[in-house]
């Protein structure tokens, strides 16, 4: 099974000078936990809804004035759209990442793949096996 036949198709991105108040209203109005950030038609972070609360929001920062810049999570990992679920499923394991940015053959973003996507779609034993190593340091 390849991860374009699972996973969320036509995913939402941001600017990376949006304010985390406004990904944060994008994330309650999709009812997602993660908004892809870009530049130039180029996928440069992810802003999770862990990073609002943990980076912006313990630390006594106005959510009006902190961007996706501020606080996304760089370095993005990613698998292709075409990969094996079974190989999305390692990186995943891999990295300890729940949600995983989807590129197709001209590296342009068409979905992410997460943990509710696999639950719903993935192989039992794969699911299994990936939500314990995510969830692993939560032990």
């Amino acid at each position: 099974m390849n991860v374009k036949e699972i996973m969320h198709k036509g995913a939402e991105w941001a600017e990376p000078e949006t304010s985390i108040s406004e990904i944060a209203k994008k994330m309650r109005d999709l009812d997602v936990g993660a908004i892809p950030i870009g530049e130039n038609d180029r996928l440069i972070g992810m802003v999770t809804d862990r990073d609002i609360t943990c980076r912006a929001v313990a630390d006594g920062s106005d959510p009006s004035v902190v961007t996706a810049r501020d606080i996304m999570t760089k370095d993005i990992i990613y698998c292709r759209d075409t990969e094996d679920v079974a190989d999305a499923v390692r990186i995943m394991e891999d990295k300890k990442i729940r949600r995983l940015p989807v590129i197709d053959d001209k590296k342009r973003m068409v979905g992410i793949l997460s943990l509710g996507d696999l639950s719903h779609g993935g192989p039992r034993p794969l699911v299994r096996e990936v939500m314990e190593a995510v969830s692993e340091h939560h032990s």
